[in-house]
């Protein structure tokens, strides 16, 4: 499967500082976004600490035949297992982070991430934690791949809230999952089939929160190459106030 990448993170209008973290590997066909929380800039600790940490097991795992963390789950692939891994182990990372260090006590982050094994098979497996997204933009739509780790999913499931009353909701931020937070950590996991044409989207809540779905599917569908795409997502998210960091990783399959 052949693909264009880009990535992007911007501050904000309202941030002194930028906390999320971004990763295209194109040895590896791997992409994350992280949006990382805690005072004395610890959550850019976290964040970075998070994608390079997936990033350098996996490098490991393919020489390797390292054992996996965490209960196998037969249901999926064996790489499936393995991103799994990856995130069970940045998740201690940084938690014997926090716990050693005063000024990173509290620290954490979201982690999303799409990962392509085989860059001669179509398979493509994800895994996320916290509130940052993946969308795929096919033919017939844009369709989001995760579900947010987050106070108001959680609201709009029980039907307490409705879409439009979470985007607005004063806890919109608080997530109820974050890597880091706890010594173990559960992660979502899944596995999609990658067809030409499809566009992949991954992104900190500082896009997702500040542009709407259909506003994120017109830009990414009408721009010709991924670098164009972040930076017009990026544009729409401080035209619509900027209001946290933003980080954006757009893959175009063909």
């Amino acid at each position: 499967m052949h693909f264009l990448v880009s990535g992007k993170s911007d501050t904000g209008l309202l941030r002194g500082n930028n906390e999320d973290s971004f990763l295209t590997e194109m040895d590896l066909s791997l992409f994350m976004v992280a949006d990382g929380m805690g005072g004395h800039a610890a959550g850019e600790i976290a964040s970075r600490m998070a994608v390079e940490v997936v990033c350098d097991h996996i490098k490991r795992s393919q020489k390797n035949n390292e054992p996996f963390l965490g209960a196998y789950r037969n249901d999926l692939s064996s790489s499936a297992n393995r991103l799994g891994s990856a995130f069970l182990l940045a998740n201690q990372v940084i938690y014997q982070a926090a716990r050693k260090n005063n000024d990173w006590q509290g620290m954490g982050t979201t982690l999303a991430a799409a990962w392509i094994p085989d860059p001669d098979n179509d398979r493509m497996v994800i895994a996320h934690v916290g509130d940052s997204r993946i969308y795929i933009l096919r033919d017939e739509g844009l369709k989001r791949l995760t579900r947010d780790h987050s106070l108001v999913e959680e609201q709009v499931e029980q039907g307490l809230i409705s879409v439009k009353e979470a985007s607005r909701s004063k806890v919109r931020n608080m997530i109820t999952r974050a890597m880091g937070q706890n010594q173990q950590v559960n992660v979502d996991l899944a596995e999609l089939i990658i067809m030409p044409g499809d566009r992949l989207i991954l992104c900190s809540d500082g896009l997702s929160g500040m542009v709407r779905d259909h506003a994120i599917e017109r830009i990414v569908s009408k721009s010709e190459r991924p670098e164009q795409g972040c930076d017009e997502l990026i544009e729409s998210a401080n035209q619509h106030g900027g209001r946290d960091n933003i980080s954006v990783v757009l893959v175009y399959f063909f």
